[in-house]
């Protein structure tokens, strides 16, 4: 199988946690409790990742200037996306209550919620692809912490928007159409990369890692913490120490 094709294989693996968190939190009612505290848990799964799995790779490949221009950049264009899309409605979107917002309330919010939920998940999908490149085939640690983080992040974005009145329709068209958005990410990342000196992948690398880190603080770790204050430093260890396990097992 060609790699490109691989690559957007194992992107829409990882996008499709989305939509089993979605499907569990639409039709089973969790404590929000257990809510945040798997939330918690993704978070320090995906900065074990970032660490370990992705930037220091790229410094490794490509050198230090290209990985921390990539990863600030990363992190500013996440940002910028970001607080233009909370003055639209999209603040709240992976809060798993009311506080999320309704049409209603805020009209267009609905479509920045989407537009938001896709801004978190393609930078994960495209580091997953260039994994690829490689040639030692998928970057195992990198796909299981990002499945493992996407599972609490649909579970609480899809539990908001149900609290928020949101369709079914709705929810499972955001979130299957972003794991299809998920797989094709990763076969770009592929496509346009492949033959890339390492200073370009290891900068792209970076970019994508530094967007996840900044989406981990602004998105999860706040919903993870207002529910389970001190107990959030618990879980994301406990995530933490999960996938660096994983990553040298």
């Amino acid at each position: 199988m060609p790699v490109w094709a691989q690559a957007g294989l194992w992107g829409l693996l990882a996008g499709g946690a989305l939509v089993i968190g979605a499907a569990v939190a639409w039709f089973v009612r969790v404590p929000q409790r257990v809510v945040a505290t798997i939330m918690a848990f993704g978070a320090g799964v995906l900065i074990s990742a970032l660490s370990f799995d992705l930037v220091d790779e790229a410094e490794r490949t490509g050198g230090l200037v290209p990985t921390a221009a990539g990863f600030l950049a990363g992190a500013l264009v996440y940002v910028g996306a970001n607080v233009l899309l909370a003055k639209r409605g999209a603040r709240h979107r992976k809060r798993s209550h009311e506080i999320q917002g309704s049409e209603d309330e805020t009209p267009g919010s609905g479509a920045a919620i989407a537009v938001g939920a896709l801004l978190d998940g393609i930078p994960e999908s495209i580091v997953l692809g260039l994994t690829l490149l490689t040639g030692e085939g998928v970057g195992v640690a990198v796909l299981v912490a990002i499945f493992l983080s996407n599972l609490p992040e649909g579970l609480s974005s899809a539990a908001g928007m149900k609290a928020s009145h949101r369709s079914a329709g709705y929810v499972f068209g955001v979130w299957g159409g972003i794991a299809l958005a998920s797989g094709l990410a990763g076969l770009l990342g592929v496509v346009v990369f492949e033959g890339a000196s390492p200073e370009t992948v290891a900068a792209i690398t970076a970019l994508a890692a530094g967007a996840i880190l900044a989406m981990v603080a602004d998105t999860m770790i706040p919903e993870a913490f207002e529910k389970t204050h001190l107990y959030a430093g618990l879980a994301a260890t406990v995530g933490f120490l999960s996938a660096f396990v994983i990553s040298h097992g």
